[in-house]
């Protein structure tokens, strides 16, 4: 029985798997198949050939995955998020290291068949950087890649051993084997900001606060912000962020000088954020109440990141700035959202 060929989505029904699985489908090319511990809606099922309601970690499903379906390209979005990551830290790890662990080492079987590398596409985070107080953290400015790598949570402590594991499977798997393998992994990772999305509800990010305060103002409901006023880190709309996305696995691996890329698009303060929704929604009740230990964490995230690299290479170029993430995607998306015709 053929086996069939397919781009694997993993954590297709989060934030952003909504909008990359609605891109892919318009992309056409190799079906889609999304996997995700749960049910997936149905206007995101609707775009894919095949769905699967399972756990990464569960070896007879990717036992089942390796028997049924080809696959050419991994989008590996699963993972357990920072704020809920620092409840359950071990729990954490099992997810976001163990689980990429094991699709690592299913791509690499997938191209022992194929005879293909098989693109592996890693959305990293901030939350891999760990600047140590608030003045460094201004001084520093726009942050590169190679920069402050001593994360202060289990999610960044993830996060950059992934993206370590990415460049050895990518790169010097089994380098002291006899015979030398022939297909592997092309595994690419973006270092993504916060990302702000209009059609799914915040879910358990540190940065969330953005979205948070967008979401409770449409629904004319108080927000206290758990950060400062002054708090300031880079962010981007997801529709940017899934097209960047898009753009480094289309990119010819000559043009790569780097596994893992930085991208941002805006770094405003969340001040300037609650100004931006009380002008958006008028009747906005935002206060700023820190929680200090969340707020920490943030405080050691950069304030900005530099993506010179992903622009000279692959032509990463954010199409939101911040007026037109408000203005033209967040607001009217969310009032809709909320209060419909």
């Amino acid at each position: 029985m053929r086996r069939k060929p397919v781009v694997l989505v993993t954590g297709a029904s989060g934030e952003m798997g909504h909008g990359l699985i609605e891109r892919l489908g318009e992309r056409g090319g190799l079906d889609i198949l999304a996997l995700d511990i749960r049910e997936l809606p149905p206007e995101v099922k609707a775009r894919c050939a095949h769905t699967i309601t399972g756990d990464i970690l569960d070896q007879f499903l990717l036992g089942r995955l390796v028997s049924e379906f080809e696959i050419h390209a991994v989008f590996h979005l699963a993972a357990l998020l920072s704020t809920r990551s620092e409840f359950t830290p071990e729990t954490a790890h099992q997810v976001n290291v163990g689980g990429t662990l094991n699709l690592l080492k299913l791509a690499i079987e997938q191209s022992r068949w194929h005879g293909q590398r098989v693109k592996f596409m890693f959305p990293s985070t901030i939350a891999i950087y760990g600047i140590p107080d608030r003045a460094t953290k201004e001084a520093a400015g726009r942050v590169r890649e190679d920069a402050f790598l001593t994360p202060s949570t289990m999610y960044g402590c993830n996060k950059l051993y992934c993206e370590s594991l990415g460049r050895y499977f990518s790169r010097h798997y089994r380098q002291l084997a006899v015979e030398k393998e022939r297909a592997g992994v092309d595994f690419r990772a973006l270092r993504f900001p916060g990302l702000i999305s209009a059609f799914t509800v915040p879910s358990g990010g540190t940065s969330d606060y953005a979205p948070e305060m967008i979401h409770a103002a449409a629904q004319d409901q108080p927000y206290a912000c758990f950060v400062r006023e002054d708090t300031r880190i880079p962010f981007m709309a997801m529709p940017d962020g899934i097209d960047a996305l898009l753009k480094l696995m289309d990119a010819p691996a000559e043009a790569l000088t780097r596994v893992v890329y930085n991208c941002g698009a805006f770094a405003p303060s969340a001040g300037e954020l609650a100004a931006l929704t009380r002008e958006a929604f008028p009747g906005a009740r935002i206060t700023f109440e820190p929680d200090l230990k969340r707020q920490g964490i943030v405080d050691s995230w950069p304030a900005d990141v530099d993506d010179a690299a992903a622009r000279r290479d692959w032509g990463f170029a954010p199409a939101y700035d911040l007026e037109l993430t408000f203005h033209e995607y967040l607001v009217p998306n969310i009032r809709r959202r909320y209060k419909p015709a």
